[in-house]
């Protein structure tokens, strides 16, 4: 289950609906009521909080977002996606690793998920994270 709190438009979900998870993009949000209307491949429908599930972020997905990946001579792998890094310090450990666009820089020491990717993207940028390539 995800802290309702962290969500927000545009992140990119795993919902449950009995007993079959889909991946989808959160379109609308009721605070209020704590829902997430979701659109999947299906449909668009809403969903309660503890029917909402993180993404672990992987390599695959941070391809699916359409980042560049560089395997360096020391085993780190840097991610980018136009001015936005990732450097992680051994191949497929995202446990630890930096972010950083500009003269912004971070560092996580936990395993993040793509919503959480999402939102430090929307912060550093000001632009939403999405399986779209920048142009």
């Amino acid at each position: 289950m995800i802290k309702f709190s962290e969500l927000q438009v545009g992140d990119i979900v795993r919902a449950e609906f009995e007993g079959t998870a889909r991946e989808g993009e959160i379109v609308k949000l009721d605070r209020e009521d704590k829902q997430a209307c979701v659109l999947t491949e299906v449909q668009e429908f809403w969903y309660s909080a503890e029917h909402l599930h993180p993404i672990p972020l992987s390599d695959e997905w941070l391809r699916n977002l359409n980042f560049s990946k560089t395997e360096n001579e020391d085993g780190s792998v840097k991610y980018s996606k136009d001015a936005f890094r990732i450097l992680v310090h051994r191949k497929d450990d995202f446990n630890n690793f930096e972010i950083w666009y500009r003269e912004d820089r971070r560092h996580m020491n936990h395993h993040l998920m793509v919503h959480e990717l999402q939102n430090h993207f929307l912060q550093m940028t000001k632009v939403h994270l999405t399986k779209e390539a920048l142009v």
